[in-house]
């Protein structure tokens, strides 16, 4: 599978994600003393939604957009707060690429998503291996403070970075998933994590293709014998739909307090708002409950 960030800007998984992402940070800021946020897969840290995505074959992919941040661009009023927040902080970052009228042009990822968040206390480090990504990502936050960019692996970069002065952490782990080793690299990240910051708070974003796999995932998790965990997942499609990814998920290590519960009143709404077909859906539980 390959989910390289540009090819699927602004898709039904980058809302779910960056709408969760808000919720974690908010979740983070109860508290006054300032954190690290952390992304080890970074990408460009924002997207023109107006260029192709063409493929390493020459061909090219068609949007992914329209059927996500598209659906909400002109939702009607009444929407929960954290979706018209979410709303907001698109128009902003379109206006400041220089969109238009209120035009959907330009997408966040999730380093500017943060970014438009994080307090004078709070910092960024974002990782981002590709040369060309780090080298966009280095020039979108060049002028702006509290941010390091650093061309490296992003599981590196848990080592590199943690523990951080600050002894906060909220962690964003969002691979490409190009390689079948991909939920193997996650959980030795995760082992090295725990062992240089067990507090740290740590949202693993992973496709859902077959309930099998993630499933799978879940139990070898289990091994590591981690900290509270609470998962939360979408589904815009049921299980007999020909869509090749049918849904995506949020595993989340020392989730801040009641955060499941503002969770857990999104979730229904994105997969209502996103669904694409019969059987789309929400779930969410805790896989290691809080003591």
């Amino acid at each position: 599978m390959n989910y390289r960030h540009h090819f699927h800007a602004g898709n039904f998984a980058d809302v779910f994600k960056h709408v969760l992402l808000m919720q974690l940070v908010h979740g983070m800021q109860r508290k006054e003393k300032g954190f690290l946020y952390l992304d080890t897969h970074a990408g460009r840290g924002g997207y023109d939604l107006s260029m192709p995505s063409i493929l390493p074959d020459g061909r090219s992919r068609e949007p992914e957009f329209p059927a996500g941040i598209g659906r909400l661009w002109d939702a009607p009023a009444g929407l929960p707060p954290i979706l018209t927040e979410y709303l907001g902080l698109v128009r902003r970052f379109n206006e400041r690429q220089g969109a238009t009228d209120a035009e959907l042009k330009f997408y966040p990822g999730s380093p500017w998503v943060a970014k438009f968040l994080l307090r004078p206390q709070d910092r960024m480090a974002l990782c981002e291996l590709r040369a060309d990504d780090a080298e966009a990502l280095d020039f979108e936050f060049a002028r702006e403070t509290k941010v390091t960019v650093q061309a490296i692996d992003g599981y590196t970069g848990l080592k590199a970075v943690l523990p951080p002065p600050e002894k906060r952490a909220l962690v964003l782990i969002d691979p490409p998933f190009e390689s079948r080793a991909e939920f193997a690299d996650i959980l030795r990240g995760l082992r090295d994590m725990l062992k240089r910051l067990p507090g740290a708070v740590c949202a693993v974003w992973y496709p859902v293709t077959e309930r099998v796999r993630a499933e799978e995932f879940h139990r070898a998790f289990l091994d590591l014998a981690p900290p509270p965990t609470f998962f939360a997942e979408i589904s815009i499609a049921g299980v007999d739909s020909l869509l090749r990814m049918k849904g995506c998920g949020l595993l989340i290590l020392n989730p801040p307090w009641q955060i499941d519960r503002e969770i857990r009143a999104i979730l229904p709404v994105l997969a209502e708002g996103l669904k694409v077909d019969y059987g789309a859906g929400s779930q969410s539980g805790w896989l290691v409950p809080e003591k």
